[in-house]
């Protein structure tokens, strides 16, 4: 659930997997296998990715915030280029 929450999270966000391995110190191999929930992401580091998003830790481990942010993301989106 919060490897999948996170890849969502971040491809709403616009962000790149490789930059957030590099902000958490791992590769992006390593950052890959994590979003694939092969490999273990630990506390710290999700705190990083989630000052990074811009988004609170607790969104990562509920599906109907993720959801909740991601509608409101792309809503933002959208205004922003309307108004362009």
């Amino acid at each position: 659930m919060i490897h999948e929450n996170l890849k969502k999270l971040r491809i709403a966000k616009g962000v790149t997997q490789s930059r957030i391995a590099k902000q958490i110190n791992v590769t992006p191999m390593t950052y890959s296998r994590i979003e694939r929930g092969e490999s273990e992401l630990g506390v710290e580091r999700l705190k990083v990715i989630a000052v990074l998003l811009g988004i609170e830790v607790a969104i990562f481990f509920n599906d109907e915030l993720t959801k909740s942010v991601i509608k409101e993301i792309e809503g933002s989106s959208f205004q922003e280029k309307q108004l362009a």
